[in-house]
């Protein structure tokens, strides 16, 4: 692994901040778009049609990940960090300019493709400026975006589209994509690679006689399970099996997104201490293991009491292992082969979370919400002999 050239602190902090920014654009991009429903439908929508709109964003996610983790491996994450948003940017607003369906929705699939390009980008950052004993700290916090982005979409997306209407909703992240490409101009740097023998090294294929990598995407499939039953469903079983007021429900889950970012800052944190991300992942599914169980007991006996606080402990300990695995992933690939490593990470969790509504949806209408809980625990035992040994990386 390349070692970490000199750079002035603040930049380094700064390079980070923007992409933090840039995934957070494309997360409200992702996943603001679906608060579009209640205008769409309100607008004379039909559902199914609506929700076809709103998910295009996610198809074109899902569809060029790995092929944008070509892309930083092959020009570098700057370049990227700066076309994605700009693709990103074009699409918004030729979408807020959209006379159809048809083509608002092919342009919102284009918008999900530019989203797709930061999800693999900044692991070379962080790992080529960054040292070993703050990587895991630094990629908690690039980890904090998607709920940011949640936050943001959840505060605007439905507001402005009440007052001004679909078109300027649309805008919000297209905006914010342009402003993140602006910044990335002027303030992402690609980290030097080695040269020589080393260099040569680096190119191998790091998933050629190695199952380490293969093995941290298996573990982050199998955890995420339990994540998006608890981001999915949580809501929904706090409304309809508590009682609670959508309100309160909604901020409940609202305070569980931001511990769960601190949470992932944290998880970072701890593994620069031990300097370790395998020892900490392991943790983290033992304790998914316990929590989701306890969860679905609690729920199954209606001790509220219990279950609630449950709740909100594995709201925060379901998405710790995000950075973790992210890391491993970045330090381990390598600067040749990082951001195919982080395609491939997030396109496997990204299918995983897109089969959780309808599976359990479907569990959870034949055996309740505590049976959910259960299958997400298991599915968290399952990833505990899966997670490797650590490797030394420089």
């Amino acid at each position: 692994m390349a070692t970490t050239a000199p750079i002035h602190e603040v930049r380094r902090w700064s390079m980070l901040g923007l992409g933090v920014f840039a995934q957070a654009a494309s997360s409200v991009f992702i996943h603001g778009v679906p608060f579009l429903l209640p205008a769409l439908t309100d607008d004379g929508m039909a559902l199914a049609t609506a929700g076809l709109l709103v998910a295009m964003p996610t198809v074109g996610l899902v569809c060029t990940l790995i092929a944008w983790g070509y892309v930083v491996d092959r020009i570098g994450e700057r370049k990227v960090l700066i076309g994605g948003p700009l693709v990103m940017f074009v699409a918004g607003i030729a979408a807020a300019c959209a006379s159809n369906d048809i083509a608002l929705g092919a342009l919102l699939f284009a918008g999900g493709v530019g989203a797709a390009s930061t999800n693999g980008a900044s692991g070379r950052v962080i790992v080529g400026w960054f040292p070993p004993d703050r990587r895991g700290l630094a990629m908690g916090i690039r980890q904090t975006a998607q709920p940011l982005g949640v936050g943001i979409g959840a505060l605007t997306i439905p507001a402005v589209a009440a007052n001004y209407g679909v078109p300027a909703a649309i805008l919000v992240p297209a905006l914010m994509a342009g402003v993140a490409a602006i910044g990335c101009v002027i303030g992402i740097v690609d980290p030097p690679r080695t040269a020589g023998a080393a260099d040569k090294g680096l190119r191998a294929n790091p998933y050629r006689g190695d199952a380490t990598l293969w093995r941290i995407h298996a573990v982050s499939v199998l955890l995420v399970v339990p994540q998006a039953t608890v981001w999915t469903f949580a809501l929904l079983w706090l409304h309809r099996d508590i009682g609670w007021s959508l309100a309160a429900a909604g901020a409940l889950v609202t305070m569980t997104q931001i511990l769960g970012a601190l949470g992932r800052i944290g998880a970072g944190a701890w593994s620069d201490r031990v300097g370790s991300r395998m020892g900490p992942l392991r943790t983290v599914a033992v304790a998914a293991v316990i929590c989701m169980a306890a969860l679905g007991f609690t729920a199954w006996t209606h001790w509220w009491f219990a279950a609630i606080p449950l709740l909100i402990a594995a709201s925060v300990i379901t998405v710790a292992d995000n950075g973790l695995a992210f890391t491993a992933v970045a330090e381990i690939a390598g600067p040749y082969w990082s951001g195919r490593g982080l395609g491939i990470q997030n396109t496997g969790q990204n299918l995983a979370v897109a089969a959780v509504p309808p599976a359990l949806g479907a569990l959870i209408t034949a055996s309740g919400f505590p049976a959910a809980y259960v299958v997400a625990a298991a599915m968290a035992a399952a990833a505990i002999p899966l997670v490797p040994a650590d490797r030394r990386t420089e």
